[in-house]
């Protein structure tokens, strides 16, 4: 049914179930697993930087590491169950890039992560999951992970 997935990450604990979900899917389908990781440029685009580091290359850099290792842990669980991954890690607006992305590999399954908290804390998806979900021209799960609200 399908042959290409996309898991976007962001590292939250939300992520945690769509990822099982993800791997699930793909040796279901025997579909590829698409991975990706957004660098959030409003994230370090606003970063004021301090006299030892220039602008916000730093912080840029950090980010980029954090998304490349939340890529290998995600890679490493789907190779333990034998699917294998193509990781991306991009710049800019996540919603955007996750939908370019989406067109750009055909991907014909997104499964975004999001964490579900209890009561009326909050009614709606994270708002990159919220967009996604709206603007995609293509089919989107959407995976919730329970968290606690403290």
């Amino acid at each position: 049914m399908y042959d290409r997935l996309l898991l976007p990450t962001d590292m939250s604990p939300g992520v945690d179930q769509a990822t099982a979900h993800s791997i699930d899917a793909a040796q279901r389908y025997d579909a590829d697993l698409h991975v990706l990781y957004v660098v959030d440029s409003d994230a370090y685009s606003s970063y004021p930087g301090d006299e030892y580091v220039h602008e916000f290359e730093g912080l840029e850099a950090a980010l980029e590491q954090a998304g490349a290792d939340a890529i290998a842990a995600i890679a490493d669980q789907a190779a333990d169950a034998g699917v294998e991954t193509e990781s991306t890690i991009r710049h800019g607006v996540p919603h955007e890039e996750i939908l370019a992305y989406v067109d750009e590999a055909a991907i014909e399954l997104t499964i975004m992560g999001s964490k579900h908290r209890s009561g009326e804390y909050r009614s709606l998806l994270g708002s990159v999951a919220e967009r996604v979900v709206t603007m995609a021209d293509g089919p989107v799960t959407v995976v919730k992970t329970p968290v606690d609200d403290d």
